[in-house]
């Protein structure tokens, strides 16, 4: 789930990451009205050293923790991404994140709470 930490948590979650130390695509002419599944947000993202470290550290950390929670009878783990309003680091971080989850063949169902607020 990404969301926007001044719209609150997101009930239910399990793992929480605040991903509010990349720069804020907000603040930068032209992105404001973008959402993290644009292409122009991801390009700008991945153009600061801290982002594909953070994705690359975020699945590692996934790929290591699925199957000791699966190991544990857990059918399902809910992780929320989160960043200030929810419309562009958390959603391009979780798109991310699913894409790289998925080609490691872990199931990841995404939902982008705030993206339209």
């Amino acid at each position: 789930v990404s969301f926007g930490f001044k719209h609150g948590i997101p009930y239910g979650t399990d793992l929480l990451f605040d991903v509010r130390f990349l720069s804020n695509p907000h603040f930068v002419p032209g992105l404001r009205e973008k959402t993290g599944q644009d292409p122009a947000i991801q390009e700008y993202l991945g153009r600061q050293a801290e982002y594909p470290e953070l994705i690359a550290k975020l699945v590692d950390l996934l790929a290591f923790l699925l199957p000791r929670y699966r190991r544990e009878n857990r059918s399902y783990l809910s992780v929320a991404i989160g960043c200030t309003g929810g419309r562009h680091r958390s959603v391009a971080v979780a798109e991310a994140l699913q894409g790289r989850l998925e080609a490691l063949a872990w199931p990841a169902r995404l939902i982008h709470r705030d993206i339209s607020r």
